[in-house]
């Protein structure tokens, strides 16, 4: 051992120990509140104070920390309660609470076991709201239920200083033979729309069939209708061209026998050769298959015309 520790007496020793007990003691007594936590103090057996975030310092033998809490938002899930609804139908229905502390002092005072007061609160207000419905709207009906639950449990939790901020119902399970019929139910009302939209489908297809039929059917007419147009037009177009020609025709045959008429004119022919052209007309008339021959009736001159034109030929 260490000279000068030998030196140091009994007293010394005792001073020591009681300035590192004081010491202890009074950084026992500092005490830091962290963020969203709160202390309830109290001073002799009463309420005190409670302490919010900060550096607090607390008075050795006098004061006591009596609850040390948390303020943020907790969950409470409660194991699945039997109720029963208006058509005396069993179900189990397990519901989650979410919860904050408000007032960390009617927290710490306000009830015995806060947790045990909600769970007992919360199953008897279910069983309140769902006998006064019937199976389908409690199946059905869910936001109404979480909404009186809240509003109910918010009311009866303020004298503890709780907030009640949501109610949820995590679970309905109703019989195993209501659960069948269920199932029975929904799988009939499936394939009772199944049979609704395939008839759906093929009364559409019927339609589209026959609207697309009937298109069909217009154009086609449409088409007949604009070939048979098309057609009257160029006949008549053909019809025209025809006449048109067989005019012309005509036009240019008159031409020739008038500028033939004119060139004769101008020639001035004589008697002998006006009774030669009639001879060979005479001739062409007889030439041809008619049983009947009409003969002009200066028939009787026809030896004059003889005689002159066998003059004019022996001449």
């Amino acid at each position: 051992m260490p000279e000068f520790i030998q030196n140091v007496s009994v007293e010394t020793w005792w001073i020591i120990g009681g300035f590192v007990l004081l010491l202890i003691l009074l950084i026992s007594c500092i005490k830091v509140v962290p963020q969203a936590r709160a202390m309830v103090i109290e001073r002799l057996g009463a309420y005190h104070a409670t302490w919010k975030t900060g550096l607090h310092f607390l008075i050795p033998f006098i004061d006591k920390i009596s609850k040390n809490m948390s303020l943020k938002e907790q969950v409470a899930d409660f194991p699945p309660q039997p109720v029963i609804t208006k058509d005396n139908v069993h179900m189990q229905i397990d519901t989650v609470v979410y919860f904050q502390i408000a007032d960390p002092k009617l927290y710490t005072y306000g009830v015995e076991y806060p947790m045990a007061a909600i769970e007992n609160l919360t199953t008897t207000t279910l069983r309140n709201i769902i006998g006064d419905l019937e199976l389908d709207s409690t199946l059905t009906s869910r936001d109404i239920i979480n909404t009186k639950m809240r509003s109910i449990l918010d009311e009866a939790t303020d004298p503890w200083g709780i907030k009640i901020n949501r109610v949820e119902l995590k679970n309905i399970t109703p019989p195993r033979d209501i659960q069948e019929a269920m199932e029975k139910q929904m799988r009939a009302e499936r394939e009772r729309r199944e049979k609704i939209l395939q008839a759906e489908g093929e009364k559409k297809a019927a339609v589209l069939i026959a609207e697309g039929q009937k298109e069909s059917m217009i154009l086609q007419a449409e088409a007949s209708k604009q070939a048979a147009i098309l057609k009257a037009e160029a006949e008549k177009e053909a019809k025209i061209r025809q006449a048109e020609g067989d005019a012309e025709a005509i036009l240019k045959v008159q031409q020739a026998t008038a500028e033939g008429i004119r060139l004769i004119n101008e020639a001035a022919p004589t008697r002998e050769v006006l009774a030669i052209k009639s001879f060979e007309a005479l001739e062409k008339v007889a030439d041809g298959q008619a049983t009947k021959i009409i003969v002009p009736s200066d028939l009787q001159n026809l030896s004059s015309y003889t005689a002159v034109v066998k003059e004019t030929l022996e001449k």
